[in-house]
């Protein structure tokens, strides 16, 4: 059976989804970081929502890093693991003081703590700097599998597994598209096969027509 050319398959995606801003509805590095941090095992709809506020009150690293336990509380209280979340702003905001020292590499970025490698690749992406990753979220997680390219069950090593198949020029943008295909298109429950770019060459879709 002839191998799949995934670098040739997966332009029309990354055609499509080029350039589409992140779904977290930031206005600046400085908030796009806080609220990727925040988002974590949350939903990028609720930090949206609770976002304004937040940075009305702490507009720059400078002003959260005085930020209070008590005066942040109130403001993202209702997000998930908040107290850690809000350990790991602080000690970013006092280690770095200002927005224009917010690192755009790999290594510096995964140095911050609440700051993983998927995390690092959404800066990387929106900061559009040279990718050194792919972006493994939740919907890549579970969009890879199903069209067969990895069946690896962990952030990292399906990001290893994409690297090692696709060229680096591909990499700032593949992981953003599959994500995207995952929310729009190649949902959880009844994916919406016919609107799908990758249909042909999907395993799950093949295996849903069988």
């Amino acid at each position: 059976m002839k191998e799949t050319d995934w670098a040739h398959e997966l332009k029309p995606l990354i055609t499509k989804y080029k350039n589409k801003k992140h779904p977290l509805d930031y206005g600046n590095l400085y908030q796009l970081m806080v609220m990727v941090i925040l988002s974590a095992q949350d939903s990028d709809a609720h930090i949206n929502k609770i976002a304004p506020a937040l940075f009305a009150k702490y507009p720059t690293l400078k002003a959260l890093a005085k930020a209070e336990p008590d005066d942040i509380e109130p403001l993202i209280g209702k997000v998930r693991n908040f107290k850690t979340k809000y350990g790991w702003l602080i000690e970013i905001a006092q280690t770095l003081k200002d927005d224009k020292n917010i690192p755009t590499t790999m290594p510096e970025l995964t140095a911050l703590k609440g700051i993983g490698r998927k995390s690092a690749n959404v800066i990387m992406r929106e900061a559009e700097v040279k990718a050194e990753g792919i972006l493994v979220g939740l919907h890549v997680l579970r969009v890879v599998p199903r069209l067969g390219i990895s069946q690896a069950k962990t952030g990292d090593k399906m990001e290893k597994d994409l690297m090692a198949i696709l060229p680096q020029e591909m990499w700032g943008e593949v992981g953003m598209a599959i994500s995207f295909l995952g929310r729009e298109t190649c949902r959880p429950t009844n994916p919406k096969h016919s609107e799908c770019l990758l249909s042909d060459v999907c395993e799950y879709c093949k295996a849903q027509r069988e």
